[in-house]
């Protein structure tokens, strides 16, 4: 930390670690963004909507690469949760259901709303996807598609701002969002023999499911958000700090 004021380590995709980083500042928290993922957009051609009822977005991202491809907008979509939500509101669809949970979550949200019979659900993705939100889907009645539409590309190491910062115990935390991003941070802190600092560090984790990964590293702490929302992680990341 610098002075009193803390500073956090963001390791989301830059276009999502620059509003986030933005919305720590407003709380007088400094932050240091090194992306674990780097996001690709996969081109192509305008998908073929024809049959489909509503779209499916699990992440900004497929949002995004979504948008890059398409000029639809007037689809109902479907987020897992708030801030893919208010992604594609800004992106200028006008109908959209955030679950604001996980994809169990959204699949509920589906199941409680939509009928089997009235065209399929298109679920835009990353080359990797968490959970199974296509199977259970399909296990109900449902019509599924998905397209992969961009890849996201580990970091090679931690940059050597995040090394020195980390080093001097300059970061009082580390937020992680997805048990992959929480995966590769985990390798790169070993990898530049730093595992022992993180004793130094709270992990702020979006869900059970990245608190369990990031557990084989002895923290200072492990805070789990209590819903897999941004704004139950900016609670406890303010609770904490």
């Amino acid at each position: 930390m610098v002075g009193n004021q803390p500073k956090i380590l963001i390791t989301r995709a830059r276009e999502d670690a620059v509003p986030l980083a933005a919305l720590l500042n407003t709380h007088g928290i400094e932050t240091r963004i090194d992306p674990m993922l780097e996001i690709e957009l996969i081109g192509g051609p305008p998908l073929d909507l024809s049959g489909v009822q509503a779209l499916l977005m699990t992440s900004a991202n497929g949002v995004r690469a979504f948008c890059e491809r398409n000029r639809e907008r007037h689809l109902a979509v479907y987020s897992v949760g708030d801030a893919t939500g208010r992604e594609a509101e800004n992106q200028g669809f006008e109908c959209v259901h955030s679950a604001a949970g996980d994809v169990g979550d959204l699949a509920a949200l589906l199941i409680a709303n939509e009928k089997t019979n009235s065209g399929a659900f298109l679920h835009t993705t990353g080359t990797a996807v968490a959970g199974e939100l296509g199977k259970v889907l399909e296990g109900a009645g449902y019509a599924y598609r998905r397209e992969v539409l961009y890849q996201a590309i580990a970091a090679a190491e931690l940059s050597s701002e995040t090394k020195t910062e980390i080093e001097a115990g300059q970061l009082a935390g580390v937020t992680m969002y997805s048990p992959r991003t929480a995966g590769i941070f985990c390798e790169r802190l070993k990898g530049a023999g730093l595992e022992s600092c993180a004793t130094a560090m709270t992990a702020f984790c979006l869900s059970p499911a990245v608190g369990e990964k990031v557990s084989e590293i002895h923290w200072r702490d492990i805070k789990i958000a209590k819903e897999p929302t941004q704004s139950s992680l900016l609670e406890i990341v303010l609770d904490s700090v």
